[in-house]
């Protein structure tokens, strides 16, 4: 099905999901607004935010399975594999974001119906930043998604903690993206041109390769990404934000705001950039290794498990950056591959925890889950999948991921690389395992120590099928690989040859 985004009805179709979810959030806001104070209003609008979620992913892969492509050259938005890939990968996180906060919200007494409105809204911006073509469709997703994350993080007024969370992390978030707008505008002055396209097929004839104006707006750029997605040294605000936000909003950050930016990240290097490879490699290569020795080493200090999943996050974006760094389509496969499980690891993870807790989990430390496997023996096994699949143990997810990097950046000759991702993730050993050795060999504090622990029914039936597939996956990988693969394919360097091919001129 080809499409054309000059025309408006074309550029529908291109933009269905996006649409379907922003219509469906405008509609769920004004319905949250009317009934603000009725009792039940937030489990309502959670119940209404899935079915929104459940339509745009609908959306998502029909465009998909009928092969949307666009008709000529691509414009504003992407119509291929890699970006359906990320848009339900967004919406996954989305979703279980969304299940998980409804008990919590209740639990803690956030009576604030326009929670789930807000999770829509980041969704969308999510999701132009996986599709957008243009500089400026990606600036305009990173920017929806950052306000809406912004107020997500403070959603819990009485919590200064949570205001001082989504105060830092407004403040930063505004520095990145001046960064971001400033790079965009120093690659315009170069090019001529916001559209990747067009900056790909520019940078080759017109020599730009070591044009100061081309390589200051890329390195602009980077920074803006660099703090999107917790690199060090752009990594400052992760662990406070993480550990002042509610927990459900934590594992929506570190999971689906990381997809969105990392996917980006993806397009415009590979897409936009891919040519001048020998450009950037270094800096990924070098924010790769210090971001994933930064974020393990720190992670070891940790006593409190939800800074530990914080620095953790930093971590993995670590392992994600040495997916990217060879710039080829087995790194985009690899990335992709890793982030759906990340996804549902981490998620996970912070779910079990959002359990153990109350106001804001922040005083849970490791030596809290002792004896857990003794009064919630189920939960215990799902928090120790969620950590050994972080931690890339055989027979988990998580490995298969981590294999897979592995194999794209010894493939591309990162053989350095790919030995510090190996430490690195020996060095993980060393706060992941303690978790489970707590839940397993150490007995409770006190008699009532897990007593306050209560599963709700969908939230236990959700762990559990994340966690199953986590194992599953882990043991037969075969069918998210070829999807993963599929969705490199965005990328074959046939692609960007045509686009930058002359135009023959008639006789």
């Amino acid at each position: 099905m080809l499409l054309d985004l000059d025309s408006g009805w074309g550029l529908l179709r291109a933009a269905l999901p996006e649409t379907v979810l922003s219509a469906w959030a405008m509609l769920l806001l004004l319905d949250a607004a009317w009934h603000h104070k009725e009792p039940g209003a937030q489990r309502r609008a959670g119940m209404l935010a899935l079915v929104g979620i459940a339509l745009a992913a609908a959306a998502t892969i029909w465009l998909w399975v009928s092969g949307a492509q666009v008709a000529g050259i691509p414009t504003s938005l992407a119509l291929d594999p890699f970006r359906f890939a990320v848009d339900l990968i967004v919406l996954l996180s989305a979703a279980l974001a969304v299940l998980f906060s409804v008990d919590y919200l209740e639990r803690e007494a956030i009576r604030i119906p326009e929670y789930h409105v807000l999770v829509l809204f980041a969704a969308v911006g999510m999701m132009l930043l996986a599709g957008g073509e243009d500089l400026f469709v990606i600036f305009l997703g990173l920017e929806l998604m950052s306000v809406s994350v912004y107020v997500l993080s403070g959603i819990d007024r009485r919590s200064p903690v949570g205001g001082e969370a989504a105060l830092k992390y407004f403040l930063i978030g505004a520095f990145a993206s001046a960064f971001f707008l400033y790079g965009i505008a120093l690659l315009y002055g170069a090019t001529g041109s916001t559209r990747l396209p067009m900056i790909a097929a520019q940078i080759g004839p017109l020599g730009l390769q070591g044009h100061p104006m081309l390589l200051a707006g890329l390195a602009l750029l980077l920074i803006g990404f660099g703090f999107k997605v917790a690199a060090v040294p752009f990594h400052m605000w992760t662990p406070d934000v993480y550990d002042g936000a509610p927990t459900p909003v934590t594992g929506f950050m570190a999971t689906a705001v990381k997809a969105a930016a990392f996917a980006a990240l993806v397009r415009v290097l590979l897409g936009g950039f891919g040519s001048i490879h020998v450009v950037w490699e270094q800096v990924i290569w070098w924010l790769a290794a210090v971001t994933m020795i930064v974020g393990n080493l720190v992670a070891l200090a940790q006593r409190s498990v939800k800074r530990m999943l914080a620095y953790s996050s930093i971590a993995h974006a670590g392992y994600l950056l040495t997916a990217l760094v060879a710039g080829s389509m087995a790194g985009a496969a690899a990335f992709l591959f890793y982030l759906l499980f990340y996804t549902l690891m981490t998620v996970g993870a912070f779910a079990i925890l959002a359990l153990k807790g109350r106001g804001g989990e922040r005083d849970v430390l490791i030596d809290d889950l002792a004896g857990l496997a003794e009064t919630h023996p189920w939960l215990a096994l799902g928090m120790t999948v969620c950590m050994l699949s972080l931690l890339g143990f055989p027979g988990t997810a998580g490995f298969i991921g981590k294999w897979y990097i592995l194999v794209s950046a010894t493939g591309g000759g990162y053989t350095v690389l790919a030995a510090i991702l190996v430490l690195t993730s020996v060095v993980s050993a060393g706060y992941y395992l303690p978790v489970v050795m707590a839940m397993y060999m150490k007995p409770s504090t006190h008699e009532q120590a897990h007593a306050g622990v209560l599963v709700p029914r969908l939230t236990g039936i959700t762990l559990a099928v994340m966690v199953v597939a986590l194992v599953v996956f882990g043991l037969w990988p075969n069918r998210v690989l070829d999807a993963a693969r599929d969705g490199s394919h965005a990328f074959l360097p046939a692609s960007v040859t045509t686009i930058a091919a002359p135009v023959p001129v008639a006789n």
